[in-house]
């Protein structure tokens, strides 16, 4: 295992993680929900769209991924001939592994002549069953691009499927999945914390439940989410998404006197933070980066499957 390794406990891992960037010539691919230290050493930050659109333009030879399995394997579908690295390989995601490719196939078997639209949350054989990819950012725009006599299949988020429906009026199939994260964010609480904070406007990711987002002021995707608080003359936010988020609102509002406060779960945990997000740190990115390992590897036949969805969105968006 890389972890095993052992690093020199003065050893300054943001200087050696730059000494290994150019000795690797490698970009380093960071989500927004990662921890302050990665978001703070990535070359580039980004929600599930913007990453797999810096992905497909990279020109260095290595994509360092600091985000969960499914991410770093649409950075491998994009770039088949680059070595992709991987924090931690076990930095799952409870939606794509709520939906298992061979129990997909038989439900996708259920609904013949639906056009597959899957949230990009989901494995590579996945996106190799579906039609189009769509991520929270892009997902109204594609499903308006549909032919309105098209019957359309959308997995795996069935928060997000009811959102779309509302939003575009258009019918879908929903694959009963869910985010671990989102679906824990309690109503009750949300409208305590309002109650306490009756300046504050609720921004939401539309992963969360319907309840939730009934409360939202402002309902997006992570991009969107952060796009619109910088943005806005408000000055309090209740934040309904991982919070990870949090950092970059801080970082480019520094000075405004806004303030960001976490929506709260549903029990006492920190079960709001996203824990497969959590298994990278700073020390496995230094180690995955110094013994070029964990890499992901990719069939090419069911790489070349999940590719022209995923080419499908990127052209779409």
């Amino acid at each position: 295992m890389v972890h095993a390794a052992v690093i020199a406990p003065k050893l300054d891992l943001f200087d050696e993680i730059g000494r290994l960037k150019k000795e690797l010539n490698a970009v380093i691919l960071g989500h927004y929900y990662q921890d302050d230290d990665i978001q703070d050493v990535a070359d580039f930050i980004g929600d599930s769209l913007q990453l797999a659109q810096e992905a497909a333009k990279t020109k260095a030879d290595t994509i360092v991924f600091c985000g969960v399995h499914f991410m770093a394997e649409t950075a491998k579908i994009l770039n088949p001939s680059k070595l992709v690295l991987v924090p931690d390989l076990k930095a799952g995601c409870s939606l794509a592994d709520g939906c298992p490719a061979e129990a997909f196939a038989a439900f996708k078997a259920q609904h013949p002549g639906h056009f597959v639209v899957s949230y990009v949350n989901c494995s590579a054989g996945v996106k190799a069953l579906s039609d189009v990819i769509v991520t929270s950012s892009n997902a109204k725009k594609i499903v308006s691009r549909i032919p309105k006599d098209q019957k359309i299949l959308f997995a795996p988020d069935q928060h997000l499927g009811r959102y779309l429906i509302k939003e575009t009026g258009r019918e879908m199939v929903l694959w009963p999945g869910s985010c671990q994260v989102h679906e824990i964010f309690s109503e009750k609480k949300l409208l305590q914390l309002k109650e306490r904070h009756p300046q504050a406007k609720v921004v939401a990711h539309p992963e969360c439940e319907a309840p939730v987002l009934k409360l939202a002021d402002y309902i997006g995707s992570t991009r969107g989410i952060l796009e619109h608080v910088v943005a806005s003359d408000q000055k309090e936010f209740i934040v309904a998404t991982e919070p990870g988020i949090i950092h970059q609102m801080e970082k480019q509002t520094q000075g405004s006197g806004k303030v960001f406060i976490p929506a709260p779960p549903d029990s006492a945990c920190a079960c709001n933070e996203c824990p497969h997000m959590k298994l990278n740190t700073l020390e496995k990115l230094y180690l995955t980066m110094r013994l070029r390992s964990p890499k992901l590897e990719m069939d090419e036949a069911l790489r070349v499957k999940a590719y022209a969805p995923i080419q499908r969105m990127l052209d779409w968006s």
